[in-house]
């Protein structure tokens, strides 16, 4: 389970679906409104609480984004009502709106544009070539639309050495953000960057 704080009453949980069963949970189960999934929630804050300090006041808004392959992105956000956290944690069930997402799209975030070329070099070796590529708010997405002649686990183990899943939507991103390579990026990254550096070397 990976924990970033995104705003003051924001937080960013990713969670394995390994993690999900060492909680005894499926995926299916988060589409369920089970004790086991309030469990899960209340654990995760509690987490949070600990390592960002993140701190619950009144009801939480709990969005959940399946990924093939990946697992969960969990975004947390606080409502700041002035309702006490004992008081809040005290009670059988955390007051909470959960809005469940699921998503065949594989799309990634990263933070520098060096990340994507190291990215590229990696599967370019591996005969993926395809990808989309955008960048926005500073930072740089890559959508693959049917990465399905490599093996998934595979393919996003090594996309999560670079990066990680994006917890906002490829629509947004599409509508405000700017398409910097349509398709091929792998490719013509590689192309570009890579095969150019070793020509000129």
């Amino acid at each position: 389970m990976r924990l970033e704080r995104l705003t003051h009453n924001k937080i960013k949980i990713f969670l394995t679906f390994d993690d999900l069963i060492d909680r005894g949970l499926t995926k299916e189960d988060l589409w369920k409104d089970s004790f086991k999934v309030h469990q899960l929630f209340r654990d995760m804050i509690e987490e949070a609480n600990e390592e960002l300090g993140f701190e619950i006041n009144g009801s939480i808004a709990v969005e959940v984004y399946s990924l093939p392959a990946q697992g969960m992105v969990v975004i947390v956000t606080s409502e700041n009502q002035d309702h006490d956290l004992e008081e809040e944690f005290s009670d059988d069930y955390i007051e909470m709106q959960v809005t469940l997402d699921e998503s065949e799209d594989i799309f990634y975030e990263f933070q520098e544009f060096e990340h994507i070329i190291q990215l590229c070099q990696r599967l370019y070796a591996l005969d993926f070539l395809g990808g989309t590529l955008y960048s926005y708010n500073g930072r740089f997405y890559l959508h693959f639309a049917d990465p399905s002649h490599i093996d998934m686990n595979d393919f996003v183990a090594i996309l999560a050495e670079f990066g990680s899943p994006s917890t906002i939507t490829i629509h947004r991103v599409q509508e405000y953000g700017k398409k910097l390579i349509d398709s091929n990026t792998v490719q013509q990254i590689y192309q570009y960057f890579i095969k150019r550096k070793q020509a000129d070397s």
